[in-house]
């Protein structure tokens, strides 16, 4: 029986104002080429790297979150190759000496995190633009269209954490489950927002089968820039080995890509050993002594990370972990959530927090995708959804109306309560008044009572529309349906 062994490397963005080794600005939305660029990224002659301290305190920070080890004494190396997109035909990384050993997350065991400095990025585009035709014919004489490479070196330089895992994955499920709760925790660190879409979180996936022999020839899979891709980079890589495994043939060490349109992993080249980069220490650099750093005030200062958070939720708000995770997906919303429940407690102390969940992850979340809006741009306050649920346990708003209500505090940011004196809005809940309206209904419609008593049920449906439409949406839907189902007898 063969066993998947699977580690992952996963390199990070950090959001920090410049870049790793120079005063240019860290912005990934610039948009313009060679903008964000200067002597020391560009890898001119005779200039010197300065390293960014605010870089090294981020990949400690989540050392520290992980239960990693972090380093007394660290440096960084230069590590050697040639390609297009590196200035210097090295790259400033670190090898001997990383800032982390250790740690864990999800039952997976941390081997090193360490910091390094980003490349640029190559476009490649067809020339078609080209004005002089004789570049576009060949010998004889046709034309023909000439590829492009071009290079952007704004993100060159840019700080690049790489995080490292043991081999402790076993399936394509636990990958993903794993770089997952690792962008949460990025975020709510606040060192990176992990944007896989915009190249901010890129994952590599090193996957073997083992056997009887031994462990199994190493693969490692590049170019997985979503959760779905590492999940099916991993799945058809897996299936992939065993197929050629069980053919008789030999898994050979290389670098493969995952091509997201053919849903398949394709050879690049043969992989590299550490040797092949001729590691050396940054001679530019001063060594890093870590021990005049205050790790334990570091600790004290991380925010409550998401797994405790879950955890806490559960407790607090009686909610199962599905709920929960709901919540602390968005720290923004965790804490928005939060605040609205401190409020509820205070103005109804015997709560129900599941109210307040449906209205928060359904009714007002809905009206954010509506309106393309995120939660820290919505004009209603954690206080004023507390009393709209507060007004709905009470009995002094229905559904309809609560749902309406809503709708106008998120265009306007008021409150419940002064929108409804406003608009004259008040749950019709009175016997004298409902059953005024029940009369009126069944009068104009004495096609549907009869069909009703003829045993067509939907004509009670129909009849109950009809007088929550003469109340404007008003009246008490339980109080009234009981009312009209007595008057049908």
């Amino acid at each position: 029986m063969r066993i998947p062994t699977i580690g992952l490397e996963i390199h990070v963005e950090l959001k920090t104002k410049t870049k790793m080794f120079c005063g240019c600005l860290n912005d990934t939305n610039e948009c313009h080429p060679n903008v964000n660029v200067c002597p020391i990224c560009l890898g001119h002659p005779g200039t010197l790297p300065v390293a960014n301290k605010e870089a090294i305190l981020s990949v400690i920070k989540l050392g520290l979150a992980l239960g990693g080890k972090v380093a007394e004494d660290s440096h960084f190396d230069r590590k050697s190759y040639f390609y297009p997109d590196l200035p210097k035909a090295y790259q400033i990384s670190q090898y001997e000496e990383p800032l982390v050993l250790g740690g864990m997350l999800k039952d997976i065991r941390i081997r090193r995190i360490h910091l390094e400095e980003d490349t640029g990025r190559l476009l490649h585009n067809d020339d078609n633009n080209n004005d002089n035709d004789d570049n576009k014919k060949n010998g004889h004489g046709h034309r023909h269209s000439q590829k492009s490479t071009l290079v952007d070196f704004n993100r060159a330089g840019v700080p690049l954490m790489e995080l490292v895992t043991e081999p402790d994955i076993k399936n394509a499920e636990e990958a993903v489950a794993f770089a997952k709760e690792l962008q949460l925790i990025l975020r709510y660190l606040n060192i990176s927002e992990a944007d896989m879409e915009h190249g901010q979180m890129r994952v590599e996936a090193n996957i073997s089968l083992s056997g009887n022999a031994g462990m199994g020839t190493k693969v490692e899979v590049k170019n997985i820039n979503s959760f779905k891709a590492v999940f099916g980079a991993i799945k058809y890589e897996l299936e992939r080995q065993a197929e050629v495994l069980k053919e008789g043939g030999k898994i050979h060490q290389e670098t493969r890509g995952w091509d997201d349109k053919k849903n398949k992993t394709v050879s690049q080249r043969s992989k590299e050993s550490a040797h092949d980069y001729r590691y050396f220490p940054e001679p530019d650099l001063p060594p890093l002594d870590l021990r005049e750093w205050d790790l334990e005030k570091l600790k004290n200062e991380l925010p409550e990370l998401p797994e405790a958070k879950r955890h806490r939720f559960v407790q607090e708000f009686g909610f199962g972990l599905d709920q929960a995770g709901l919540l602390v997906e968005d720290r923004s919303a965790a804490d928005y959530f939060e605040n609205a429940a401190s409020e509820l407690k205070e103005v109804s102390p015997k709560t129900n927090y599941q109210t307040l969940f449906n209205y928060f992850t359904s009714d007002l979340k809905g009206i954010m995708n509506d309106k393309k809006t995120a939660i820290t741009d919505i004009k209603i306050t954690p206080e004023h959804l507390a009393h709209l649920v507060s007004l709905i346990e009470k009995g002094e708003l229905s559904s309809r109306l609560a749902k309406d209500t809503m709708q106008k505090m998120f265009e306007t940011g008021e409150s419940p309560e002064t929108l409804m004196k406003a608009n004259g809005i008040k749950m019709v809940s009175g016997e004298n008044e409902l059953n005024w309206l029940i009369d009126e209904i069944l009068a104009q419609n004495q096609d549907a009572v009869a069909d009703y008593k003829k045993g067509k049920i939907q004509a009670l449906q129909f009849l109950f529309g009809q007088a929550m439409a003469l109340s404007k949406g008003q009246a008490d839907p339980t109080k009234l349906r009981v009312f009209l189902e007595e008057k049908l007898k």
